[in-house]
């Protein structure tokens, strides 16, 4: 019988075989929860009346939604989520400043291709990109598997999504995956596994497969897994301490295939207020904003930034216009530093964030007020997800972000760029 590769990670937990549809309960093999999700997690342990953990060693705490803490409240829930991950003999903390966890997780080795991955954050499916089955869950089912090690599983059908052909002058990843969720829906993928495949995945580097990854939630996908491959191991075998399991679906083992050809793909839109509203980013050009971001677990990675800093060198944001920017991790903004593109950026009026989630849940540090428009290369646009429930926001790559921030409109970066 044809398997899918994630099939074939949960038989390897197991040690027996699997079918879609079934419902098991497997070892985890690395969880993480953040300073936003810690305080529920433990809320259901302390409920359960749990004083330790079997596996402390493969629990991971990254503080990455409110930093630095905004408020009293805050910073007492952060001192709570400190003192319960030291009660419990957890190592792997990163602190303030550290990182989007997705990112960070990586970054430090703790993703692996072929293991079983859970974050109380629904981006978890970020890391789905290094061949694991990687899934966001609610504080409950991550407390659970903190007591137990342990999770109940149904083994999800897997969606395959075939890209062919060659993307044009910036044109990204980000741009890809935004027509696909515009084709395939909101709902299109609701409790499947999505895996991507073709020639351009084997194109892409780790930083641009993180990005699809990362955003096949928004099409209701568990998980946006991709086969381990050359590139993969290049950047995991500095960082990955564990045995590492290479796994790739059977040829006729996926539930529905969709091809989609890049070759004619232009910059793409999500419009708000749904991610699948979707559109060339021509479409809309013009529209005045207030606020352009770069950064989240969806681009705020160094290609990201580099891509930004190559249109915004030489140039200044446009007055009136808010333009900020934040390394997804302080890996990266040390690098940024080093490659001179944070100095590109404070020449050019942008304002520079601690490494985190910045904006994009509007939490605090660029929050939008009423009727304010914003272009985000974060991965919501819902209603008053980064503020006012009145603001509007536009997802983008960041090269249209960068674009759209200097020109003080929506702006396809086709149209602006040259070489300074």
């Amino acid at each position: 019988m044809a398997k899918t590769a994630i099939e074939k990670i949960f038989e390897r937990a197991l040690g027996l075989d699997v079918e879609e549809g079934e419902l098991v309960e497997v070892p985890v093999d690395f969880i993480y929860y953040h300073d936003g999700t810690g305080p529920l997690v433990f809320d259901h342990l302390r409920e359960m009346s749990v004083n330790e953990i079997p596996y402390p060693d493969k629990v991971g705490v990254c503080f990455d939604h409110s930093v630095p803490a905004y408020n009293e409240h805050v910073a007492t829930l952060q001192k709570m989520v400190r003192d319960f991950s030291h009660r419990f003999g957890i190592k792997n903390v990163y602190d303030l400043g550290e990182g989007i966890c997705h990112q960070v997780m990586a970054e430090r080795g703790h993703i692996r291709p072929g293991i079983i991955v859970i974050g109380a954050d629904s981006h978890t499916c970020t890391n789905g990109c290094f061949g694991t089955f990687s899934t966001g869950l609610g504080a409950t089912d991550v407390a659970y598997a903190l007591a137990t090690g342990k999770l109940w599983f149904r083994i999800p059908e897997t969606i395959l999504i075939k890209l062919e052909g060659n993307l044009g002058s910036f044109v990204t990843s980000k741009d890809i995956i935004i027509r696909v969720i515009g084709e395939i829906g909101a709902d299109g993928a609701l409790g499947k596994a999505v895996e991507f495949s073709g020639s351009v995945v084997n194109k892409l580097t780790v930083s641009e497969r993180m990005t699809m990854s990362n955003m096949s939630v928004e099409m209701g996908a568990l998980t946006g897994f991709m086969k381990a491959d050359e590139r993969t191991l290049q950047y995991l075998k500095p960082r990955v301490k564990g045995e590492m399991y290479f796994f790739e679906s059977d040829e006729g083992s996926h539930v529905k295939t969709y091809d989609f050809n890049v070759d004619d793909l232009v910059p793409q839109i999500a419009c708000p207020s749904t991610v699948d509203n979707v559109c060339p980013v021509d479409e809309v050009k013009g529209i005045p904003i207030d606020q352009a971001f770069l950064g989240a677990c969806t681009n705020g990675r160094i290609e990201d930034l580099e891509i930004a800093a190559r249109l915004v060198k030489g140039r200044r944001v446009a007055p009136g216009v808010r333009f900020i920017v934040v390394p997804a991790s302080r890996e990266t903004y040390v690098r940024a530093i080093e490659k001179g593109l944070i100095e590109v950026f404070l020449n050019a009026g942008a304002i520079i964030g601690v490494p985190g989630c910045g904006p994009c849940l509007g939490c605090h540090f660029g929050v939008l007020g009423e009727n304010e428009v914003c272009i985000s290369s974060s991965n919501r646009n819902f209603t008053g997800r980064m503020g006012s429930q009145t603001a509007k926001i536009y997802l983008a790559s960041p090269a249209t972000v960068a674009a759209s921030a200097i020109e003080g409109k929506i702006t396809d970066p086709r149209d602006v760029f040259h070489e300074n």
